[in-house]
């Protein structure tokens, strides 16, 4: 949207993770438990396990427990056995919320992402109901100054599909998510560190909010990201600042 930053809706966004550090390291062995599980325990051939394997290094995780999670997911050592779970609402404004969910009690975490939709102006829909507003893949952002040329360069020789500037100066790299991976190989092997990398569900549109309806959508993004099952909150509501 012209006039709004992608890079502060980029640090918006490190905010409120690095306000939940605290429950970063359960969400990782969640991730890296199921990962596993589905995968193999060989992050080399293993694509989702590697990711998360790397996340947890770049989070200072300790190896052991990396070790103990893969385990737990492998059926080496026993473990709770966590289902994913994906709801989809409408929050202040008629923003679009998708919130991705590892659990191993169904009934407890819907009954929990329900009252925070509900106590916060918005509300649960059914399956499919904003999906099609998010696209899965690949993203990579640089900050503000970033040569945009070596970038793309980069990414594209590596398999990226677009490479964007946006109004702020930042620059924002796109890929299917197969090829997150090789795309991140090759960002590193230019020696180009993005702030920001990840496979997400990015909106295809998006939503300026504020005032009221900003602040409700906040409190609602902090309630959902607060619960213990929450692995991912993904919205097309833009920040107020942003």
């Amino acid at each position: 949207m012209a006039g709004h930053s992608k890079w502060a809706n980029i640090q918006h966004r490190k905010g409120r993770q690095d306000a939940k550090r605290g429950k970063i390291f359960t969400r990782l062995i969640k991730e890296i438990t199921v990962a596993a599980r589905l995968g193999g325990g060989d992050p080399g051939s293993n694509p989702r396990l590697r990711l998360a394997v790397d996340t947890a290094r770049e989070n200072n995780m300790p190896g052991d427990n990396i070790k103990r999670a893969i385990q737990r997911g492998t059926g080496e050592l026993e473990g709770v056995a966590y289902e994913e779970i994906r709801y989809e609402g409408y929050g202040p404004g008629g923003a679009a919320v998708m919130v991705d969910c590892m659990t191993d009690n169904r009934t407890r975490t819907v009954a929990d992402v329900r009252h925070a939709f509900t106590k916060n102006g918005g509300n649960l829909g059914s399956d499919g109901s904003v999906a099609y507003m998010f696209r899965h893949c690949g993203q990579f952002v640089f900050a503000p100054g970033a040569s945009e040329d070596k970038v793309m360069e980069a990414a594209l020789d590596a398999g990226a599909d677009d490479v964007l500037t946006n109004d702020d100066g930042s620059v924002e790299v796109l890929c299917a998510s197969g090829e997150f991976a090789a795309v991140k190989a090759g960002l590193d092997k230019a020696g180009l560190k993005p702030e920001l990398a990840e496979i997400t569900m990015k909106a295809t549109t998006e939503i300026a909010l504020a005032g009221d309806e900003a602040a409700r959508m906040r409190r609602l993004l902090e309630a959902l990201e607060g619960l213990d099952d929450v692995q991912d909150v993904y919205t097309t509501a833009m920040p107020e600042d942003a």
